[in-house]
Parts: structure tokens; C-alpha cells; sequence
């Protein structure tokens, strides 16, 4: 379940947007009102995705595009404003893992990785500052990871990603305070998603006896973060890094 607050017509760009926790948040997002940019690459989860999004009666646009594209990018974010003419939410959800040991990671496993998780950010980050900066109002909301405060082994790129995921957190709410603008970031923990479903049953078991709230988290429990963060409730709230996480590395 997740909570209620009013973002009644507000304008959400999510990428990551068609599976898992991206999703979650997209649902979360419409059944509070706001009108939804989905961002994926796959035309068939894409189209998947909209049609679930949509059952709960909110406005839902798919837009195919690579983060890691500046062109893309910004193609994508022209198109948002020319549809719904503005931006006020910004969720940069879309992640990827390729995980291997340091000393046998292959130069395109760290660009890709980087590419997508941290690159993307910036990029959807900088278009979508343009619009609220002229508003002078916008949340921005980035979704990081525990691997990016603790680490984790057989994931250098991944783990520095997330980490410089909040480091860019932390300036960009510094820089763009003055326009009424906050940004966040969300750290979730163990979330049981399509992508986590396939882990052998052994290596999840031992991740639940790290759990001190013994359960996997759900996709809810991080959209309801980014509802609370989104809010007018937070609108005193930047430069944050909230985990999701069961306490598992508190």
C-alpha cells in the first residue's frame, strides 16, 4: 500500500520506468494524480508498462531512450514538454548491473554500467533543470543503492556509480536551491523485482538474515520515499540520502 499525498496534475518523468521498482513508482506517482513520462528501451515492457499504469486512471506517455545519450536525452525531454508543457518531477530510476571481479572487469562492463547509472542522471538532470528553472520549482529524485555506502563485492562499477550518485546528489541540491528546486536520492536495500527473482535461493536467504525487519523490501516501499520526497511535505527536504533498506547496514 502505499501512502497518499496531493501531486494532483504534476508532470513526472521516471526512467527506468517499465519493470521493478521503476514501475512501482510510476503506479505511485498516477494513483496520486501526477502525469506520467515513462522511459525505457524495450517496446514491449513499454507497452506493458503503460497499460498498467494506466488502469489507475492517470495520464501515461512511453518514450524509448538511451540515458546515456546526450541527443537522446534531450530529444526525449523536448518531446515531455512539447506533451504535457512542463516538468515538475524528475526520478532518475534507471539502473544496471554487470557483475564481476575487479581485476576481471572488461572496460565496456565499467563504461556501461556508468554510462547508464550515473551518466544518465546528469544528463536527464541538466535537461529537466532548464524548465524548473524557469518555474522555479522542481523535485528531482535519484534512486542510488546500500551498494553505493557500503560497497559490494564483484561490483567496482556498480558500487561507484551509486556513490557518485550521491555525491552529484549532495552538489546539485546545493546549486539549485536557490530556484526552489530540491534533490534527493533514495538508497534501497534488497527489493524483491523481477531482476532479484532469479538470485539462487541460498544467496537471498543469507541476505534475509542481514535484515534486522527479516523481510525482502517491495517496489512500495521505495515509491512511497519518492511520494513523501515529490510532496509539498518535503519541500524543506534536500540534499538527502534516505535508505530503504530493513536496516540492514544501519
Amino acid at each position: 500500500m502505499t501512502i497518499k499525498v496531493n501531486l494532483q496534475d504534476r508532470v513526472a518523468i521516471v526512467t527506468g520506468g517499465t519493470r521493478g521498482i521503476g514501475l512501482g513508482i510510476c503506479e505511485a506517482l498516477t494513483e496520486n494524480g501526477v502525469k506520467i513520462a515513462c522511459i525505457g528501451t524495450n517496446p514491449e515492457r513499454m507497452q506493458t508498462a503503460l497499460e498498467a499504469i494506466r488502469k489507475y486512471g492517470g495520464e501515461a506517455e512511453g518514450y524509448l531512450c538511451n540515458v546515456a545519450s546526450t541527443e537522446e536525452v534531450e530529444k526525449t525531454v523536448a518531446d515531455v514538454l512539447a506533451k504535457f508543457g512542463k516538468i515538475d518531477i524528475l526520478v532518475n530510476n534507471a539502473g544496471i548491473t554487470d557483475d564481476v571481479p575487479l581485476g576481471a572487469m572488461k572496460d565496456e562492463q565499467w563504461d556501461n554500467v556508468i554510462g547508464v547509472n550515473l551518466r544518465g542522471p546528469f544528463l536527464f538532470t541538466r535537461a529537466c533543470t532548464k524548465p524548473m528553472r524557469r518555474a522555479k520549482s522542481g523535485r528531482i529524485i535519484n534512486i542510488t543503492s546500500i551498494s553505493g555506502l557500503v560497497g559490494n563485492k564483484g561490483q567496482a562499477n556498480y558500487s561507484a556509480s551509486k556513490a557518485g550518485l550521491i555525491g552529484f546528489t549532495r552538489t546539485a541540491s546545493k546549486e539549485l536551491a536557490g530556484k526552489n528546486i530540491t534533490v534527493n536520492a533514495i538508497a534501497p536495500g534488497f527489493v524483491e523485482t523481477d531482476m532479484t527473482a532469479v538470485l539462487p535461493e541460498v544467496y537471498k536467504v543469507e541476505i534475509k538474515n542481514r535484515i534486522p525487519l527479516a523481510r525482502f523490501g517491495r517496489s512500495e516501499d521505495v515509491a512511497n520515499a519518492v511520494l513523501y520526497f515529490a510532496s509539498d511535505e518535503a519541500s524543506f527536504v534536500t540534499g538527502q540520502i534516505l535508505t530503504v533498506d530493513g536496516g540492514m547496514i544501519m
